[in-house]
Formats: structure tokens, C-alpha cells, sequence
């Protein structure tokens, strides 16, 4: 995604993350981030044009100044924006985000061993998880009822094969697509974990869940909460995905464009935000093979890769459920979105079809 003109920039599945460096210098923290597969997956990031808008803005904004922090969230290069007069508030500020998202990668990150959740996976069991893992596995649970299973937080198994398989060749049988269903009959089912009495658990060996289809969307959230409480009345969040606080400081909607799924770069449409969220979900953010056909948003019933639309931007109150729809719609099809945008009240969505055309559902 694209910002301009009051806009920024944006991006779900698990390869290694990149590194980030930040340093403090002139009321900003500016971030060299190395990109990762994931950072593609649905957004073109302008970064040459980012600059330039942000100094215009600062140019025709009445007061205050423009204060950016880049770095890496959950293997996605992200970056804040804040605009306020106080710039020892903002940088203030930026400091406790980044222990905030620290405190989150320690929970949900799929790149660190020492993470709540690649212990889980790695055990099967985990004893006194936090509030934070217990909510979003509960929130999953929810939303897969709601979607009939096409949202399903167990597929990491799934990944692990397509992974072994078409990247770190230490698995390449031919039969990948009947492999994959076998995987998805005998490890994928969001019924077969386990919550309550202190801990989480799989009933089955060698499960495994992924949260990135929600927890981006739930560090987004987390962090819009935090700038509210602290008084800032004009931000852009990119968390993975998007959260705007207020109006661009030229009194214009946020505006941010959508990556053309269906061309080599480009901006496909572009969206106004205000005090709303965004999170866009298409197959071709991170493919396992050139022709797309394979990647990492699956079909849990099947343990195919779900590729009936391009990709689907849903906009919301909160970037956690917003994160969550854009998933589920794309593996449940343009026919189950009405009902699952109904049952979150506030939400939209913009889909994207096969052979280019965009149908929207309003709110």
C-alpha cells in the first residue's frame, strides 16, 4: 500500500524476518530495514515518493512537525508517522512503542525460538500463556465458526510442506497437492486446540498455528490505543497493517493505495481512511513458485492454496478483525463475505476477482 497526499504505505505468512537498525536523531527515529518476503505481499511501499510527501506535508501543515519510526513487526518492514508539536512527547512516545512491540514479538513472532508461540508449536503445550495469546486464540476460534472453517489458525503445518518443498527442497515428491490434503485431514482443525486451565494445547502431535493472520492486525490496534491515550490527533499506523488516527494535518482523509494484484507494481484503487483500519490479504504477497499458483494463504479444508479471488481489502473499526475478514474472505470466496462482514458491524470490503473486476460490500 501507498500513501499520498495524507497517505503512507503496507502488508502474511512466515519466512525469516529481516533486521532493523534504528537510530534517534533530529526529533525522528528512521529505521534501515531489510524487506522481507512477507513486506510484498499486498502493498506497493513507495519508499522512494514516501519522503517527498512527508516534507510536503510538513511544508503546508499549520503546526507542529512530522516524526517517523521504520523497523521490522512480526517479519514486516512497518513504520509509524505521528504528527505533534511536542517532539520530546513524540519521541518519548516512539520509545514505549517499540518496548511494546518488543514485549508482542515475544509473544507472537514465528522468528524467534524463544517466542510464546513457536514454543507452543515446537511442544504442543504451553503452560501460563498470556492474556494476549489466550485472546487471539480465542478471537480465531470465533471467527472460524463464523467462516465454517475457511478461517483456521492450524494451518502451520501447511506451511511446513509447501516450505520444505518448493524452498528448502528437504521434501520434492511431485504429489505436493495430495500431500497437502493428508496434512489438512490429519493436522488442521482450530477444534483440536486446547484452551483453558492455565494452558494451550494440541490434541494432535505435530500441529502447529500460525497468528499472523490476526496478530499483526492485534500489535496494530494495541499501538493506535496507545498514541490515543497519549494525545496524538493526527497518525498513520503500518503495523503489517493499517490504522489511521484523525485526518491528514492538510485536513484531508488518510488516502492509501492498494497494490495491483494483477500487474508487476503498480496501484490498483486507493481508499480514504479516517480514525479507520485496513488490511489487505492476497495470494500473491509471498508465492512459493513464479507462476503464483502456489502460496500462503490455504485452504484448510483441502490444504490447497485458495486462489478463487486476487485479494481482499477489508475496512474496519479495528485493524485485528479487520486483519482476520481479509483472510477468511479470501479462502471462503466472494459468496460467504456478506454474511461475514455482517457479523462484524462497521467492517467493508473491496474484492478483487480473477480476471481484474473489484466488487465492493458495503458496510
Amino acid at each position: 500500500m501507498v500513501m499520498s497526499s495524507g497517505s503512507l504505505r503496507a502488508s502474511c505468512a512466515p519466512p525469516p524476518s529481516g533486521v532493523a537498525s534504528t537510530r534517534l536523531c533530529s526529533g525522528q527515529l528512521e529505521g534501515r530495514v531489510s524487506l522481507t518476503r512477507r513486506r510484498t505481499i499486498r502493498i506497493v511501499a513507495a519508499a522512494a515518493g514516501l519522503p517527498l510527501v512527508l516534507a510536503a506535508v510538513r511544508a503546508t501543515a499549520p503546526s507542529g512537525q512530522l516524526f517517523r519510526w521504520q523497523g521490522d513487526v512480526l517479519g514486516a518492514v512497518t513504520e509509524l508517522a505521528l504528527w505533534h508539536s511536542d517532539a520530546t512527547l513524540a519521541q518519548r512516545t516512539i520509545l514505549r512503542v517499540r518496548g511494546e512491540i518488543a514485549r508482542y514479538e515475544g509473544i507472537l513472532s514465528l522468528y524467534r525460538r524463544d517466542s510464546e508461540i513457536s514454543r507452543l508449536n515446537a511442544a504442543g503445550t504451553l503452560h501460563k500463556p498470556s492474556p494476549e495469546l489466550c485472546s487471539l486464540v480465542e478471537d480465531s476460534r470465533r471467527l472460524g465458526v463464523l467462516s465454517a472453517g475457511a478461517f483456521d489458525i492450524s494451518v502451520q503445518p501447511l506451511w511446513r510442506l509447501y516450505e520444505a518443498h518448493f524452498w528448502s527442497h528437504r521434501d520434492v515428491q511431485p504429489d505436493i497437492e495430495a500431500r497437502a490434503r493428508d496434512v489438512a485431514r490429519e493436522l488442521v482443525d482450530f477444534r483440536n486446540i486446547d484452551i483453558g486451565g492455565g494452558r494451550i494445547a494440541f490434541e494432535r502431535a505435530g500441529m502447529g498455528i500460525t497468528l499472523n493472520s490476526l496478530g499483526q492486525g492485534f500489535v496494530t490496534d494495541a499501538v493506535t490505543d496507545l498514541l490515543r491515550n497519549e494525545g496524538f490527533e493526527a497518525a498513520v499506523v503500518d503495523l503489517g497493517e493499517f490504522r489511521t488516527i484523525g485526518r491528514h494535518p492538510d485536513g484531508q482523509p488518510w488516502r492509501i493505495g492498494i497494490r495491483d494484484g494483477l500487474a508487476q507494481g503498480g496501484v490498483a484503487r486507493t481508499v480514504e481512511l479516517e480514525d479507520m483500519a485496513l488490511a489487505v490479504s492476497g495470494g500473491y504477497g509471498t508465492t512459493f513458485e513464479p507462476t503464483g499458483r502456489f502460496h500462503h494463504i490455504f485452504d484448510p479444508h483441502t490444504g490447497g492454496c485458495a486462489n478463487g479471488l486476487v485479494d481482499v481489502a477489508v475496512i474496519g473499526p479495528r485493524a485485528t478483525v479487520a486483519n482476520g475478514l481479509s483472510t477468511a474472505i479470501c479462502v471462503a470466496g466472494e459468496e460467504r463475505a456478506h454474511a461475514l462482514l455482517a457479523a462484524f458491524p462497521g467492517t467493508r470490503a473491496i474484492l478483487t476477482r480473477p480476471d481484474g473486476t473489484a466488487v465492493a460490500i458495503p458496510a
